[in-house]
């Protein structure tokens, strides 16, 4: 019997909350529009320095590319596989609802089954 070869799993995104899981879609989505200068995009965000970098770093952490030219930032690729890739805020869910959702043959619903796995082999 062969066994199956499943698929590298993609670093995982550290957790975020919803507030700023909507901060990283709105930085993206404003990315996504043009290359724009740290202070337009920290001031439209409602954010300081050191809060934009760490944004920053949490696109970066979730393998999205943004780079720094002539005083602007670049979304680097696809503004739709950007927002794929970014950490979705955890939905408070029982582990009935969570094995109720994993039903199913997607990517997703293996990468919930894997996690339910995870949980209940204590």
């Amino acid at each position: 019997m062969a066994s199956k070869k499943t698929p590298p799993q993609r670093a995982s995104t550290a957790p975020v909350t919803a507030e700023r899981a909507g901060r990283l879609y709105r930085l993206l989505r404003l990315l996504g529009r043009k290359p724009q200068p740290r202070d337009e995009l920290a001031a439209t965000l409602g954010l300081g320095v050191r809060g934009f970098y760490r944004d920053l770093e949490a696109l970066r952490t979730a393998e999205i590319e943004v780079l720094l030219r002539a005083g602007k930032y670049i979304l680097v690729g696809q503004l739709t596989s950007a927002i794929a890739r970014l950490p979705f805020p955890d939905p408070g869910l029982t582990l009935g609802e969570a094995t109720q959702l994993a039903r199913g043959r997607s990517k997703a619903h293996r990468k919930l089954k894997q996690q339910l796995r995870h949980i209940t082999r204590g």
